[in-house]
């Protein structure tokens, strides 16, 4: 079974020229192997703990690295400790499990892991065989869909969602769906019900920022509707630039937080693809080649960088999810394989427009769960009633 993709990232590995050479990208794809367990397990770091969303996210890495044989061991490290509802738990140990609550976009992630490795392979036999976890994975995740389009964030050990939507949880967990929707579309699989609840996600993320908690300080809440796709074309670009000074040290890299100095190198590459996404190309590639500034010798890189002192924060802490992050972009950037424009929404379906006349009114108080807000789309539309947009 194969996916029609104009390169094969097997044999080509990304490069940004004046950036990242190939040999520096398969360096830290290697260095993301090195800390893998002999499970397919892909902690954070030696030792480390491991969560699902950055288990998927390295996996992405060693698949463009051409470190195939590695990344089929990380999905099935996946499929072997799905839970029966379809979810994973949110943080586990070689031993065990650290976190037993449950986060919604960790386990839709899954989704843009499989369909990003048949683009990036040509080849759809691995997302076949792993369909049903995927198919498990969206149908808990869309379990927890709120009315007005959202989804819960989270789900306590004891089964009860935790009050609140999260815009990049929601932001992430839309891309995921529509990766979901891509992959029912090549298997020949129709689910109608994953379009359909993709467009109220992407909905209330573009349209409904009060329905989720307000958490305006992280840098992943700015630039996650643009590089989800939510917001696309002149809507992320004002986005993006408005509040641009606000996580964006120049010369060194975005913000983690608002109001602290400390530079991360994942939410730099995550905001590169993001800029990329939105038409903002110089800014894009400005962003890449500052994160090199956090770069190792081996192709790891340091997990952030205080400012001014530059001092490593979490000291001499060095993560998988980070190096993963910055071959992502890297191949984003370069348009190197079948995968690259996957963060630009390419190889996707068209979000069903869930604009007027369907959008019912504003949200009201994310904190209110008896307010159910916008309820977009959640009656029985038809064919006749939904457009893509």
């Amino acid at each position: 079974m194969s996916v029609g993709a104009r390169r094969s990232s097997v044999t080509l590995v990304p490069e940004v020229p004046g950036v990242l050479s190939a040999a520096q990208v398969h360096r830290s794809g290697r260095a993301i192997a090195a800390v893998q367990c002999r499970d397919g397990m892909i902690p954070w770091f030696p030792e480390g703990h491991c969560d699902p969303w950055n288990h998927v996210e390295a996996t992405m890495a060693l698949t463009l690295c051409g470190l195939t044989a590695e990344a089929e061991a990380a999905f099935a490290w996946l499929a072997a400790r799905q839970l029966p509802d379809g979810s994973w738990f949110n943080y586990y140990r070689t031993n065990g499990v650290e976190d037993t609550r449950i986060d919604t976009n960790v386990c839709a992630y899954v989704a843009a892991g499989l369909w990003h490795h048949a683009l990036a392979t040509g080849s759809a036999d691995l997302l076949a065989r792993h369909w049903r976890m995927l198919e498990r994975a969206i149908d808990f995740v869309l379990r927890w869909q709120r009315p007005d389009g959202s989804v819960h964030w989270s789900i306590d050990p004891s089964g009860r969602p935790e009050r609140g939507a999260l815009l990049t949880g929601s932001s992430s967990a839309f891309h995921s769906v529509r990766c979901a929707v891509a992959a029912a579309e090549a298997l020949d699989r129709s689910r109608p019900d994953w379009e359909l609840a993709a467009g109220r996600l992407g909905h209330a993320v573009a349209h409904h920022r009060q329905a989720f908690v307000p958490k305006d300080e992280f840098a992943m809440d700015w630039y996650y509707p643009a590089l989800s796709g939510a917001l696309t074309g002149e809507a992320a670009r004002h986005r993006l630039e408005a509040t641009w000074s606000t996580f964006v040290i120049e010369g060194a890299g975005v913000r983690c937080v608002s109001g602290s100095d400390w530079v991360t190198a994942a939410e730099t590459a995550e905001c590169a693809m993001a800029c990329a996404a939105a038409g903002m190309e110089q800014r894009a590639l400005e962003l890449l080649a500052w994160g090199q500034g956090l770069r190792l010798p081996d192709g790891a890189y340091w997990t952030g960088i205080a400012l001014p002192q530059a001092t490593t924060f979490p000291g001499g802490e060095r993560t998988t999810y980070t190096a993963a992050a910055m071959v992502l972009a890297a191949d984003a950037l370069s348009g190197a394989s079948g995968a690259s424009g996957l963060f630009f929404g390419e190889t996707l379906p068209s979000a069903v427009d869930l604009s007027e006349p369907f959008c019912t009114g504003d949200p009201g108080d994310p904190g209110d769960p008896g307010d159910p807000g916008c309820i977009v789309g959640s009656g029985p539309l038809g064919p006749d009633d939904v457009r893509r947009r």
